[in-house]
């Protein structure tokens, strides 16, 4: 019984080499059921581990010329310095007579200039295990940076699996890498579901939609009075504040009045000064004929006096400017008038009714489509977006104007179907106008076709 019992280190080595032959075995057959390089590039550089201790493992692909997968990682950052530094000497090896069989590497086979970063980044040791075709051209290369040489039993195991790799990369040559799982089943749809849903695209390209287009809108007063300065002086007061409710004849602006009364006291002595010369001059005609001759002029000169006094005291009454309704004040702040001077005619504010409103809408050039007077329109307010509000379309603009953004727009006016409460001036939103109906294709491809017209000229 003694003479057949084996040494006692043959069983622990014979166990130890059928493990690692199912190990094998079982990374050949995982390596073989993936379904695309992505996955098989990943099991190459971490599974192996099971047969091969080293450090970190990395692939790199010969038609990128760059490292696809690297122990550790679920995504490689491919412009890191050592994603850089690796992929460049790889550029180098692949044309080395040794390039196609299983080659160990170690710091002299780089130039001097590159040492420095293998001591950086790699160990001693670094195993070349390239990935070949049928016809032997190189598709890839498996690294394995390790701290030792490599044992000639592991070796052997080596090149087993560096053929089922590669047998493994080749058949996957025609499929591509999905970044998301659920993209394979679409792959497997038969043909005839694809076609159906390319027929089902189609007809609902030829639909036909409205068209229609949103543009910023403000709701302004339909009829407002408009206050004008009645001649030219410097504001001095303005009397009541934005969006004040005010009377008629209210007193709203007070215009500088000191130039004014300078000149109509200035006016009025000329006048007394008139009318004692001619009473002078009068006695005087009793018995001079040349003063009786000068009676005319006198008479014109205070004419002219008093008239200058009516017309000077007139413009001192309108340095007070008065509401010509009731209603209210739309302008901009106090503040920006006071000591402004205002020329002849200049608008200082507008009065009107805050009920009595339309609806003025600015349409962006690039967005004009074809609008017709009486088109529906829905005004969308910034202060209660989910109630729209219905108007219709009165006026289009003929020519664009430069808006308050400095873009050209179209001005086009709109009156509301009704009255609806909580309509005031100065309100704004967005305006959703409605044009005529065309194909859902021309209405999604508006402005692409119109971009291909201009350069096209067709």
């Amino acid at each position: 019984m003694s003479a057949n019992v084996p040494p006692p280190n043959v069983t622990p080595l014979r166990d130890r080499r059928s493990e690692r032959m199912a190990l094998l075995l079982q990374l050949e057959r995982r390596a073989r059921a993936q379904e695309d390089r992505l996955g098989l590039g990943f099991l190459m550089v971490n599974d192996s581990r099971q047969l091969l201790d080293y450090r970190e493992a990395l692939l790199w692909r010969a038609d990128s010329g760059r490292i696809a997968a690297c122990s550790g990682l679920a995504q490689v950052e491919a412009n890191a310095p050592f994603m850089l530094y690796l992929a460049r000497i790889c550029q180098d090896w692949r044309h080395q007579s040794w390039a196609g069989e299983l080659h160990e590497l170690s710091v002299a086979d780089v130039p001097p200039a590159q040492q420095p970063e293998w001591s950086e980044y790699l160990a001693p040791q670094l195993l070349w295990v390239p990935l070949k075709s049928r016809n032997g051209e190189l598709l890839a290369c498996l690294l394995f940076s390790c701290e030792q040489p490599l044992a000639r039993p592991q070796r052997a195991l080596l090149e087993l699996l560096q053929d089922a790799y590669a047998h493994a990369w080749d058949s996957l040559s025609g499929r591509r890498a999905s970044p998301a799982a659920g993209l394979g089943p679409l792959r497997r749809r038969p043909r005839k579901l694809l076609l159906a849903a390319v027929a089902a695209l189609l007809l609902l390209a030829l639909l036909p939609v409205r068209q229609t287009v949103l543009a910023p809108a403000e709701i302004v007063p339909r009829e407002p009075a408009v206050l004008r300065a009645p001649l030219q002086a410097v504001v001095e007061r303005i009397l009541v504040q934005p969006n004040q409710m005010v009377t008629a004849n209210e007193a709203l602006v007070q215009l500088d009045r000191r130039e004014l009364e300078s000149r109509l006291e200035s006016a009025r002595q000329s006048l007394a000064a008139a009318e004692a010369q001619l009473r002078q001059t009068r006695q005087q005609a009793l018995f001079d004929e040349r003063a009786k001759a000068a009676l005319a002029e006198l008479s014109s000169r205070r004419e002219q006096a008093r008239t200058d006094v009516d017309y000077l005291s007139d413009n001192l009454e309108r340095t007070l400017i008065l509401a010509p309704r009731d209603g209210v004040a739309i302008f901009d702040d106090p503040s920006d008038w006071i000591g402004r001077p205002v020329a002849l005619g200049e608008r200082i504010m507008q009065v009107a009714d805050p009920h009595d409103v339309r609806l003025e809408i600015d349409l962006p050039v690039g967005d004009a489509i074809e609008l017709e007077n009486g088109s529906d329109v829905r005004l969308f307010l910034n202060s209660q977006p989910g109630k729209p509000l219905t108007a219709t379309l009165q006026r289009q603009g003929y020519r664009a104007s430069p808006a308050l953004d400095g873009s050209m727009a179209y001005r086009l006016v709109a009156n509301f179907t009704q009255d609806q409460p909580g309509l005031r001036v100065g309100l704004k939103g967005t305006a959703k106008l409605y044009g005529q109906r065309t194909l859902l294709f021309n209405y999604l491809l508006r402005r692409p076709l119109a971009a291909l017209r201009v350069h096209l000229g067709w």
